[in-house]
């Protein structure tokens, strides 16, 4: 998730290598070499006690991953040393079993859960819905991950050819690499919003109406990586290396460009689940979207009106800030404020999730869903999806749920697709500022 329901899990323990030269440098390990054997492997851990969004807090900022929020108790996903400060602030901490796996050698999803798409299905879903329907939709690199592959993007709109001056409204998805449902949704997008062109009015309009991006996964590396051999890894980071460390990876929802590293809500170091990165957008993911998303200012104008970046999991819809708890401050006025709440609480009414400001949870720092907001003034939302708990499957619920989980979000996508020619009109407000 963003700030809570998702983490990475594997990261080692940061190792610095030095020189035996005078002044002793620190050097990157090998690319190829591997951890050392006494690197800690994360795992992940019930924590009971925490019942306040600065109890939360305290507990991110051991560098432990927040995974999910309950009234008393939350999971996170942490380095045994990490578990050990958490336990220091006066938590009761308890493991928890890891994910499963259906056997060693596979180099896909274990076959419980084929009906997940990894990325070379994904891009034939990609490509066949582009073929299908050449007129409503086109496919777009946005540019390539740390590994190399294609960041994708889908256009959909009538006469997809055109640059229209119509309200725009991106759908990111799979920041965090364990969270395969977010892919699903994209999947269950592309298939709403082209197959159904033409039968189903409402989406017929937006459709005629719209310029709709889908981006179906920013961290296609680190998705791979986490169903690599048979066994789910709980991989949350990118797969870029860390110069001076054997730990692997970028929290992408951390390297955003929008106070990053300001408030306490991520992590500088790069065995942590929430590693914010060397710099802001020093992610070639992150920097390659936030290029593209720059890209839509036309006229010193932002095309793109609202947004939905989707995780799991947690089944909640989070609206800026996540850097600070008031509501209101530096870029948010009351107005903006209301019509992201309002927004939220309608969306909520159709899929059951429950709606709230980001830091509500605990503070975030260099997220998507701020720097939407506070660098490009774009209405946005963190969709937590299925399931509510750990219990309920975690990062990883069966493929059986794929169908009804996706479909789950059909009505609120199209209540945003049809505020975004104006949001303020879901306080009443479009006289105002419209």
């Amino acid at each position: 998730m963003h700030a809570r329901r998702s983490l990475a899990a594997t990261a080692t323990a940061a190792l610095l290598l030095t020189t035996a030269a005078a002044g002793t440098a620190a050097a990157s390990p090998a690319p190829d070499s591997p951890a050392p054997a006494s690197a800690e492997a994360p795992g992940r851990y019930l924590v009971a006690g925490p019942d306040t969004a600065e109890e939360r807090t305290e507990i991110a900022a051991t560098g432990a991953a927040v995974d999910e929020v309950n009234e008393d108790s939350v999971v996170v996903t942490a380095a045994p040393g990490q578990a050990d400060a958490v336990a220091g602030l006066g938590h009761e901490v308890t493991p928890l079993p890891g994910p499963g796996q259906d056997g060693p050698g596979a180099l896909d999803f274990p076959p419980s859960d084929s009906d997940y798409h990894d990325y070379a299905e994904l891009t034939d879903v990609v490509d066949k819905t582009v073929a299908d329907h050449p007129d409503i939709a086109a496919k777009v690199s946005v540019g390539s991950s740390h590994e190399g592959r294609d960041l994708m993007a889908v256009k959909i709109t009538s006469d997809v050819a055109t640059d229209h001056d119509r309200p725009e409204v991106l759908f990111t998805h799979s920041q965090h690499a364990r969270e395969h449902l977010t892919v699903e949704m994209a999947v269950y997008l592309l298939g709403m919003l082209t197959d159904d062109y033409g039968t189903d009015p409402r989406v017929t309009e937006m459709v005629d109406t719209r310029e709709i991006w889908i981006l179906p996964n920013l961290n296609p590396d680190g998705a791979e990586h986490d169903i690599s051999d048979g066994s789910y890894k709980s991989w949350r980071k990118n797969r870029q290396p860390n110069q001076g460390s054997w730990s692997v990876g970028t929290d992408l929802n951390r390297n955003w460009d929008y106070n990053w590293g300001c408030c306490g809500g991520s992590s500088s170091s790069p065995s942590s689940q929430t590693y914010r990165g060397a710099s802001p957008e020093s992610a070639p993911e992150v920097r390659q979207v936030a290029d593209f998303v720059r890209s839509r200012v036309v006229g010193g104008e932002q095309q793109i009106t609202a947004a939905i970046d989707f995780h799991t999991y947690g089944e909640l819809i989070l609206w800026p800030y996540g850097y600070t708890y008031d509501e209101t401050g530096p870029g948010m006025s009351r107005d903006e404020y209301d019509t992201h709440a309002e927004l939220g609480r309608l969306m909520a009414g159709s899929n059951g999730y429950t709606p709230q400001q980001s830091s509500d949870l605990y503070i975030t720092d260099g997220t998507i869903n701020d720097w939407l907001w506070g660098e490009q003034r774009i209405f946005n939302y963190t969709f937590e999806m299925y399931p509510s708990s750990h219990w309920g499957g975690g990062f990883y619920p069966g493929d059986e749920i794929i169908p009804r989980e996706t479909s789950r979000n059909r009505e609120a996508v199209l209540d945003l697709l049809g505020y975004a020619d104006c949001p303020y009109r879901v306080i009443d407000k479009e006289d105002e500022y419209c």
